[in-house]
């Protein structure tokens, strides 16, 4: 009986392995980079980790229906995937706080700025776009640590585009305060940052004034913070912030 089990196991094995095909497919090797800019102010877009992704679409996908698929973006506006199978693509940024490149209106696309690239093996294809921020957000001077040792800090607000169909209500403006570089509404301490919220268009009053935004609470001595101020609107998909770059706050 042994024996025969022996014998079965083995001509099981014999015809599974007989059935498996080496995969020739070259390994995905092409690489795609770029950088998104804000058309505001003409720097790369700034955003929090994961808030914005790049819509990637096979478009000579020849075996039923190609499902597109996403690239991570960095917060600096920055994208590199070195792993790409060469094949052309449909491809732009979404989700973040600009107006989209590409939406549905009245049940018809409007593509204002998809591309398409075609990646070759082992090359890079640089691919650019350039957005329309929700709002502009600026630093005005420099923070100021106060006497009792909390952190003060200035910014300016203006709207970044002028198309009504993409010009919410101001709902909040907030400053945020880290011990990361990351620092962010997916990163910040919660006891030291501030925010000013608004009702309807209260928000809307204070567009192109100087706000005074301070820390919560005493920052500790002889510590490395990073700080940056974000703001938003009520836009109906994702309601994420529009940043400042970030600065670092090296408090005696």
């Amino acid at each position: 009986m042994k024996n025969i089990i022996i014998i079965l196991a083995g001509c099981i094995l014999f015809f599974a392995a007989s059935c498996i095909k080496a995969d020739n497919y070259p390994a995905p090797n092409g690489t795609v980079n770029g950088t998104i800019t804000d058309s505001a102010t003409g720097q790369p877009f700034q955003s929090g980790p994961n808030d914005e992704r790049l819509y990637v679409l096979q478009t000579n996908y020849k075996k039923g229906t190609a499902i597109p698929f996403y690239w991570d973006v960095q917060p600096s506006g920055i994208f590199n995937n070195s792993k790409v199978f060469a094949d052309t693509y449909q491809i732009y940024p979404t989700d973040g706080a600009f107006v989209p490149l590409v939406y549905t209106s009245n049940g018809n696309l409007v593509d204002n700025g998809s591309k398409m690239i075609d990646v070759k093996p082992s090359a890079t294809t640089t691919v650019n776009f350039t957005v329309v921020p929700f709002l502009k957000v600026e630093w005005m001077g420099d923070p100021v640590i106060n006497s009792d040792g909390t952190v003060s800090v200035q910014c300016k607000f203006t709207r970044g585009t002028t198309d009504p169909h993409w010009i919410f209500n101001v709902t909040d403006v907030f400053f945020f305060i880290s011990n990361t570089q990351y620092v962010s509404s997916g990163s910040y301490d919660n006891t030291l940052s501030t925010d000013m919220t608004f009702s309807g268009a209260a928000g809307n009053n204070l567009l192109g004034t100087t706000i005074t935004l301070t820390s919560k609470d005493t920052l500790e001595s002889d510590r490395k913070y990073y700080i940056r101020i974000g703001a938003r609107t009520a836009d109906n998909v994702n309601k994420r912030y529009n940043y400042t770059e970030v600065k670092e706050l090296d408090v005696p």
